[in-house]
């Protein structure tokens, strides 16, 4: 029967601190879509019932640099629209916020709590159209209304910052402006594209890029770094919130470093616009070292054949998104079952001869070896050669997966490998060492998304205390060298066969480890090391990591078990 609970379940829902149940609901959630269906089918039914208000200008800005209460409390609940699926009923919540700071008249500083509230909001945006941008929804009036009246308000707000005396006011929203743009050329392609906006961008000129401390490695014909700038964590506001001028001041910090190449997708909320109108507001000399791989990721049924048109059209939206060519096109397919990827990559190859200036070279992204061998000769057997450079997957201390079978394939075929996860997610450095175990769920702990995954990933590798164990070893080598554990694990992973680069979670203007990073090139772990490390990590004869690779299967199998 709906709704009914044991009462002594009862008792617990209705006495459990808040903070406790929250942390009850993200384990349940977290179970599969058994758990996490009704839970937001039950939201959204709330929401056509007894939908928000819509708070009045005075009340969510009341005061200068103020962040209100109120103002707090619906931005909360218009987060929860867009969050349950609900991303086209959350357009007119986003536009009636971005109007009311007008007609309140509201000002603020840089570091203030209003400036904090309006950059995370900024965020918000960027998530709730990527949300309707994955929804696939059917282009209608209404909806193209809604979009450029969401529009037509940070434009708006855009001249009252500009024109606030005595001094302009820094405009918030330049990353939900992009991608409004970007949303309106996917879904509206015949409709009159409104002009970017300057406001919030720098001058990017005079800059010169130091590589002289950087290895780099040959991918395909180009030349790149052996660190990448990984933006999968721009995809939500739960990694921190950052203004377009800050990340775009990150970006440029770390090109001067001489990191010139990015990795991300299609699906990491407004990734490849900023580095796109990064990219594109560097001097020619400059914007041409920049190297920008993203992805071309295909997670249900296609909605038409496999024709030359089809995938071009594809490779040309990457490249709209990031104002010109895609150095590196990686390309996920979900379904092994349908055989349609491999007629889609010969097609990709055959698009890097005849369009070099849409796209340089194709890579794959988490397949598995079996299925990566298969693409390779199948390859070779429509196009006379391999055509592909490499193959994006997780590879760490503690997954050490690739080592089974994926970097043999790689060797056969002159692939490189391109891996993430390498840190997992912050937790391989001495901040966890000779601590306990944490509670993911448990709200105060305050731990990212990456965090979650990856604490999972440590346990189904071995128990906490294995875990403390790695950190220990990894302390002893990173003080004989004079760096930091996560330069150590790092460093393991680039010495491992057929590994190309290794892709580095940005948190863009938010928190800033280049000059650390850049270490790993510093030095290079010796017989000694190598034995010691791998004697924890592996095991004294590989049991570690085999039944590591018996309990999750081959590189990117955890990801098709999720759907």
């Amino acid at each position: 029967m709906a709704g009914h609970v044991n009462m002594m379940d009862d008792c617990l829902i209705s006495n459990l601190p808040p903070a406790t149940l929250r942390s009850v609901l993200r384990l349940l959630v977290s179970q599969g879509s058994t758990t996490q269906r009704p839970f937001v089918e039950h939201i959204r039914a709330k929401f056509y019932k007894s939908p928000p208000v819509f708070e009045s200008a005075e009340r969510l800005f009341s005061e200068d640099d103020i962040a209100t209460p109120e103002g707090l409390a619906y931005l909360a609940q218009t987060r929860c629209i867009f969050s349950c699926k609900l991303a086209q009923e959350s357009l007119p919540y986003l536009e009636h916020f971005v109007k009311a700071i007008p007609q309140a008249g509201v000002r603020w500083t840089e570091s203030s709590a209003l400036a904090q509230t309006l950059q995370k909001f900024d965020g918000d945006i960027v998530q709730a159209v990527q949300a309707l941008k994955e929804s696939r929804p059917e282009p209608t009036p209404t909806l193209l209304t809604a979009l450029q009246s969401l529009l037509a308000s940070i434009e708006a707000c855009s001249t009252y910052c500009q024109s606030t005396p005595p001094t302009p006011l820094p405009f918030p929203f330049l990353r939900a402006h992009r991608q409004l743009r970007d949303v309106l050329a996917i879904l509206f392609p015949s409709s009159q594209e409104p002009p970017p906006l300057t406001a919030g961008s720098q001058s990017l000129t005079n800059v010169i890029i130091d590589s002289t401390k950087i290895e780099t490695t040959p991918l395909g014909p180009l030349q790149v770094p052996r660190l990448f700038n990984g933006l999968w964590q721009v995809s939500s506001p739960s990694w921190g919130s950052a203004s377009g001028r800050a990340q775009q001041a990150a970006l440029l910090a770390a090109l001067r470093w001489g990191l010139v190449a990015a990795d991300m997708a299609d699906h990491y909320g407004d990734a490849e616009l900023i580095y796109g109108d990064f990219r594109n507001g560097l001097e020619p000399g400059v914007r041409g070292a920049l190297y920008a791989a993203t992805k071309w990721c295909v997670f249900a049924p296609i909605p038409s054949p496999v024709t030359t048109a089809f995938v071009l059209d594809a490779v040309r939206e990457r490249c709209r998104r990031l104002g010109g060519r895609v150095e590196l096109l990686q390309f996920h397919w979900q379904d092994y079952e349908s055989k349609q990827y491999l007629d889609i990559l010969v097609e990709l190859i055959r698009i890097t001869k005849l369009h070099p200036d849409l796209v340089a070279t194709i890579g794959l992204c988490n397949f598995d070896s079996e299925h990566t061998e298969e693409c390779c000769e199948y390859l070779i057997a429509q196009t006379g050669e391999v055509g592909i450079v490499s193959n994006q997957v997780q590879f760490s201390l503690v997954d050490a997966r690739p080592l089974h079978k994926m970097v043999h394939v790689c060797e056969k075929y002159g692939l490189k490998l391109l891996t993430y996860g390498t840190f997992c997610g912050g937790f391989l450095s001495s901040r966890w060492l000779d601590q306990p175990a944490p509670e993911v769920y448990l709200e105060s702990n305050q731990l990212t998304p990456s965090q979650r995954k990856y604490f999972d990933m440590i346990l189904t590798w071995s128990p906490w205390p294995a875990f403390q164990a790695l950190l220990r070893a990894l302390s002893a080598v990173a003080d004989k060298h004079s760096v930091s554990i996560p330069n150590v694990a790092a460093r393991w992973v680039l010495q491992q066969p057929s590994v190309g680069a290794v892709i580095v979670g940005t948190r863009l203007g938010v928190s800033d480890h280049v000059a650390d990073n850049l270490r790993v090139f510093q030095f290079a772990l010796d017989n000694d090391d190598i034995s010691a490390i791998n004697a924890v990590v592996l095991g004294e004869r590989g049991e570690k990591s085999s039944a590591l690779y018996e309990r999750l299967g081959d590189c990117g199998s955890e990801y098709r078990k999720m759907h």
